[in-house]
């Protein structure tokens, strides 16, 4: 059965498909056609990456699955959330980004964060959605050479290292991303066995 992962990242390809093995042929965008940016317009996760998925069934007529991720502070109740991308403004600035956090959090002691992925399925004319969680704090500066995003000042709960500090495999087995895409393909697997 072929699916079609929104996406053009290969990494976050090549890594599904190895985890769902040949009972799937996973696809990316470019391979079905698809150049456009596709639209994230809503107001939460779960909004963004069915925009995405729906998109690609209503355009392209291929079974399609799609994430959206968000840094959800505490203290900045939820923020930046679903803007976690251009949350400094446009162009998207992953430094601007993190400067912003920062200014935002000076002074303010409580620095609980969470990362949290949605992945919204479009699987058989039927609709369904994961998620992933991973629970930390921001750090005052960064720290880091890894990773991407707001990860040189995100330490996940439990290590002492940040997210830019520890290595793909070591992330991904704790990551919010990788959570989402493990509960994502053990029911696509429990739907082939």
């Amino acid at each position: 059965m072929k699916i079609c992962f929104a996406t053009n990242n290969a990494h976050k390809i090549e890594e599904v498909k190895a985890a769902l093995g040949k009972k799937f042929q996973v696809v990316s965008l470019a391979e079905i056609g698809c150049q456009e940016e596709l639209p994230e317009t809503g107001e939460t996760l779960a909004h963004n990456a069915f925009q995405k998925a729906r998109y690609v069934k209503n355009n392209f007529g291929v079974d399609c699955f799609a994430d959206d991720t968000g840094l959800e502070v505490v203290a900045l109740n939820g923020a930046p959330g679903v803007y976690s991308g251009r949350y400094a403004g446009e162009p998207r600035s992953d430094e601007r980004n993190i400067e912003l956090l920062l200014k935002n959090l000076e002074g303010i002691p409580s620095r609980k964060a969470r990362f949290r992925t949605v992945i919204a399925l479009i699987l058989e004319g039927q609709e369904f959605q994961f998620e992933g969680i991973a629970e930390g704090e921001i750090l005052e500066k960064r720290v880091g050479e890894k990773g991407f995003g707001y990860d040189p000042i995100f330490r996940p709960e439990g290590f002492e290292r940040t997210f830019a500090e520890l290595s793909m495999e070591e992330k991904n087995e704790i990551s919010h991303r990788g959570k989402a895409v493990r509960a994502l393909i053990d029911f696509l697997n429990q739907r082939k066995s």
